[in-house]
């Protein structure tokens, strides 16, 4: 089938970020012991988002260089990651043969994955489908692979963020930069087409596709947060007075 017009841009977009995400900050992400959430770092032992994923069949949607999967791995899951830019699983393979560490990868669009149904016991997007796939799609076909009280656990940004979003400079604004009303697809200037729901629609969709919500976790920046070196379209000194980040946590009703 033809591809849509946001997987071409974002494969296009992510081929080229990958040549400035070089293999040895691909390295630094697979050498991290410990799992954290977002730009800031949040502990997931502080946070318990995940679980026990020892035992589990997982699915990440949107994988990039797989160093999420590759910390699930460590922790006795059996990971397969699916992304739709070779480039990115490129730089995957080089780290799981660098660091002995092999599960499956696949390329394909997170929106139609060639696998069966109900095989997953978690499917998980950390800034992957999450943000880069149609939620209307992705999060139906997250159902789809998992098995029945299998989890969806994934993280965004959050709707205030998008709403106070800057494009020149790229930065976040403590005023409203554009309307809730509609929100969905936004196309960005400098390339790439992202992905958004306000809350309400967000949780329409999930319960519409057999979710039961557990949780949603809205992150802060610590009180010792400096600003990324990386991801800077948003402080600190902003994430500590409104959340910029969000983790989702539902389970497929059985």
């Amino acid at each position: 089938m033809p591809e849509s017009d946001h997987v071409v841009e974002n494969r296009a977009l992510w081929t080229q970020s990958n040549v400035a995400y070089t293999d040895e900050t691909a390295r630094k992400s697979w050498s991290r012991e410990e799992i954290t959430w977002g730009i800031f770092g949040i502990p997931e032992r502080e946070l318990g988002a995940l679980g026990d994923v020892t035992g589990l069949d997982v699915i990440e949607l949107g994988c990039g260089t797989a160093y999420f999967s590759a910390l699930l791995a460590r922790r006795g899951a059996r990971p397969v990651g699916v992304d739709i830019t070779p480039a990115q699983l490129d730089t995957t393979r080089r780290c799981q043969l660098e660091f002995g560490l092999e599960f499956p990868l696949i390329e394909a669009n997170a929106e139609t994955v060639p696998l069966e149904d109900a095989t997953f016991d978690l499917a998980f997007s950390e800034y992957g489908a999450s943000l880069w796939c149609d939620p209307y799609k992705w999060i139906p076909e997250a159902a789809r692979l998992l098995r029945p009280d299998g989890r969806l656990v994934f993280m965004t940004n959050t709707p205030l963020a998008l709403l106070c979003a800057i494009e020149e400079p790229d930065t976040t604004s403590e005023t409203l930069q554009r309307p809730q009303q509609g929100m969905h697809r936004i196309a960005w200037l400098d390339g790439g087409v992202e992905f958004h729901l306000g809350h309400g629609d967000m949780l329409r969709v999930l319960r519409q596709s057999g979710f039961e919500v557990e949780a949603l976790i809205e992150l802060f920046a610590p009180a010792d947060a400096e600003d990324h070196n990386y991801y800077d379209y948003v402080t600190a000194d902003w994430a500590r007075k409104w959340p910029a980040e969000e983790i989702w946590a539902a389970r497929k009703i059985a």
